[in-house]
């Protein structure tokens, strides 16, 4: 039986552990995609700081990547910068890629 209970308490530690991974490499892809926003509205570099702040909160108002679609699209297009929302949506699958990788050259 406690061994069960050792299993169970390993399963539980790891899956805490893969949560927070996850919510860390996604934080530091809405920074990378925030300072590629901001670059391309010509932002200063106090400017871009507090975006890339405002676009890692943006992802807390819902589950999934559309908060934070709809943000940098909104944002973006009031900069009349020429981005699509496909083109955001690459942009944050490279992001996904980068940041997992900076992440796991960390650890």
């Amino acid at each position: 039986m406690t061994d069960f209970k050792d299993r169970e308490r390993a399963e539980e530690a790891k899956f805490a552990m893969d949560e927070d991974t996850a919510f860390r490499v996604a934080a530091r892809r809405n920074r990378l995609l925030g300072a590629w926003a901001a670059e391309l509205m010509g932002l200063t570099e106090e400017e871009a700081d507090a975006y890339k702040k405002a676009v890692v909160q943006a992802d807390f108002e819902e589950a999934g990547d559309e908060d934070v679609i709809r943000k940098v699209l909104g944002d973006l297009t009031a900069a009349e910068c020429d981005v699509s929302e496909a083109d955001i949506r690459a942009k944050l699958e490279e992001c996904s890629i980068e940041a997992r990788r900076q992440f796991m050259s960390e650890g």
